[in-house]
């Protein structure tokens, strides 16, 4: 037997998943609260030790673990234009696996340097300017950012005329500073991959540290990257196959965790319909993006309130029944619900998270009305034709009725601009393997994509 073991140190709990890679099996799984804030490594004993040891105790033969654990991979993107650089170097935050917390356009402020203090940021991701374009607004923001009182990573994906500079200038106050590829070397092109395979490296080599997770480095071989990228990668192999194992198709999958909401898709997005235009940024084939204000537990008060009244409206209860309930997720991030209330009020919180995630993931259309007559504008991707939904996540993988939860993300004729899938099939995730995947792709991609299909399971 080669045994993987393949680990999730999420911000709420530590899963582990230990794999065959020569029966393409997963042998146990098991989870436990993370311990981040005493020694990480007390979750993962305690979660391991919920799985049976064979005689002679367990031989790994790799032994790898992704992390969101600290409040994830938390970043600041800047760039020129709103709509432009600074768009693109968001998306290649996301790629990368980061939670984006602040976006910033044009010229820093002494008041935007305030706001990066106040989000603690790990990385600064800075951009600006195609290649052959401005190089101003690069220099004077990397002027601006050794203002901060504080050493930070940086990365340079903007102007490759000015990035060299901007680099001179930045590591006199911080460390390190990695320059990559312009995230949009012209106009409307896109180019991400660099400045992500550049994150990945600051978040394994620094960032880890920073936030005690070198202490597990010890017991496993490495962590090898943010969990959404892990999560972003299996998506990646489940859509299109390897060798002459074939995939799903195109697909998204939500993850509806205690602080965020991912969405992933694998797809083109192109528009489904005739006469109708496309406008914006070019969407990526595998887009990925991270709600921090819907949330199970964490970010449970911010979840209500962003529901408005559909939340209330969907259960029929007052403002005092959800208050009371909001309580016990914030007495206990990690508690599981017990009585019938605490599970109509998980189904219905999971309910919203997915459909608003999956409104923000989306494309829209736009009527235009021209001197011929309406005419259609697509902005993002459209959804609507998207064979495949995936549900992962907590609420999902413990509630009875996942399929309710996940009618979120499905087209309502009631909000028609809102391009989401019409008519998908349903799969759950159900031992929260997705993550675990990602990182066996690195090492065996055939058997993570065998694996998945395997276990994925259609509702």
């Amino acid at each position: 037997m080669q045994a993987v073991l393949l680990i999730d140190f999420g911000s709420t709990y530590t899963k582990v998943t230990i794999a065959d890679l020569d029966r393409e099996e997963i042998i146990g799984t098991a989870q436990a609260g993370t311990t981040i804030d005493t020694n990480i490594m007390d979750g993962l004993k305690v979660a391991l030790a919920q799985i049976p040891e064979p005689r002679g105790g367990w031989n790994f033969v790799r032994k790898l673990a992704c992390s969101s654990a600290a409040g994830g991979l938390k970043m600041i993107a800047s760039g020129l234009v709103k709509e432009l650089t600074a768009e693109a170097a968001r998306r290649a935050a996301l790629g990368a696996g980061a939670r984006v917390l602040q976006v910033f356009s044009y010229e820093l402020t002494l008041e935007d340097l305030d706001k990066i203090m106040t989000s603690k940021p790990d990385i600064i991701l800075l951009a600006g300017g195609t290649d052959g374009g401005n190089k101003e607004v690069l220099l004077k923001n990397a002027e601006m950012l050794c203002a901060l009182p504080i050493s930070l990573p940086v990365v340079i994906a903007g102007n490759k005329a000015a990035s060299g500079q901007a680099a001179d200038l930045l590591k006199k106050r911080h460390d390190p500073v990695v320059v990559a590829d312009n995230v949009m070397p012209e106009l409307g092109i896109l180019a991400v991959e660099s400045a992500r395979l550049a994150i990945r490296d600051v978040f394994l080599t620094h960032i880890i540290q920073s936030k005690g997770l070198d202490k597990v480095e010890e017991f496993l071989e490495r962590i090898m990257m943010p969990t959404p990228a892990a999560v972003l990668a299996a998506a990646e192999l489940l859509a299109q196959g390897h060798g002459s194992e074939r995939g799903m198709g195109e697909l998204m999958i939500v993850d509806v965790g205690g602080a965020t909401t991912d969405v992933h898709s694998i797809a083109k997005g192109d528009p489904s319909k005739p006469s109708v235009m496309l406008k914006g940024l070019p969407e990526p084939y595998a887009k990925r993006t991270v709600e921090g204000d819907l949330g199970m537990r964490y970010s449970s008060e911010a979840l209500v309130e962003a529901s408005g009244r559909r939340l209330f409206d969907y259960l029929g209860w007052t403002e005092d029944q959800v208050a009371c309930q909001l309580g016990l997720c914030k007495e206990d991030p990690w508690r599981l619900p017990h009585t019938e209330e605490e599970v109509k009020f998980d189904m219905a919180m999971g309910r919203m998270a997915v459909g608003l995630a999956v409104d923000r993931h989306v494309g829209t259309l736009e009527v235009v009305y021209t001197p011929f007559g309406a005419s259609y504008v697509q902005h993002g991707k459209d959804l609507t034709p998207l064979p495949v939904v995936i549900g992962t996540g907590g609420v999902l993988l413990h509630h009875p009725d996942p399929l309710e939860i996940l009618q979120g993300a499905v087209f309502d004729p009631e909000e028609p601009t809102l391009l989401k899938p019409q008519n998908p099939g349903f799969y759950l995730d159900k031992d929260y393997l997705l993550a675990a995947m990602g990182l066996l792709r690195e090492v065996s991609p055939q058997v993570a994509l065998r694996i998945m299909k395997k276990y994925v399971l259609k509702l």
